[in-house]
């Protein structure tokens, strides 16, 4: 036996832990303490359910994250639109400069008439837009209470 003491340890395998946790604990939750449990688990994102206990013990910062759907597809949406709003402002300019190269001073003048009435109507459009976004973050939004 004492042969196999003197040979030299392989170096395959997992290198031990400095410190090893080898306290185990066990608590019983009934059915309403469990769902409780498992929705604040869920709450915090975690991967694992040991270090979401230990840190609820040792009252560790839990990080919850929730995200609002309809706050997500609300400005997602306006994302969008602004998008189409910013491609109307480069159309709007190269019509302007079409309008003066291909028709006379006159004509092309009652066309920007119909094009400044358009885009009055789109101005007060974007004021609304912009009342509506401030109502809806003073309302829906988590960060304002």
């Amino acid at each position: 036996m004492t042969e196999n003491t003197n040979r030299p340890q392989k170096k395959s395998g997992r290198n031990p832990k400095t410190d090893p946790a080898v306290f185990r604990y066990s608590i019983s939750l009934n059915a309403e303490e469990n769902a409780r449990f498992l929705s604040l688990f869920e709450q915090s994102q975690m991967k694992v359910m040991a270090h979401f206990i230990t840190a609820c013990i040792f009252q560790k910062t839990i990080k919850t994250v929730k995200v609002d759907k309809a706050t997500m597809d609300y400005y997602m949406r306006l994302t969008t639109f602004y998008g189409q709003f910013r491609s109307v402002g480069v159309n709007y300019n190269q019509i302007v400069k079409l309008l003066y190269r291909n028709f006379s001073e006159k004509k092309a003048a009652a066309y920007l008439y119909k094009l400044e009435k358009h885009t009055a109507e789109m101005a007060v459009l974007c004021q609304k837009i912009i009342q509506l976004t401030g109502e809806f973050e003073a309302k829906y939004s988590k960060n304002n209470k």
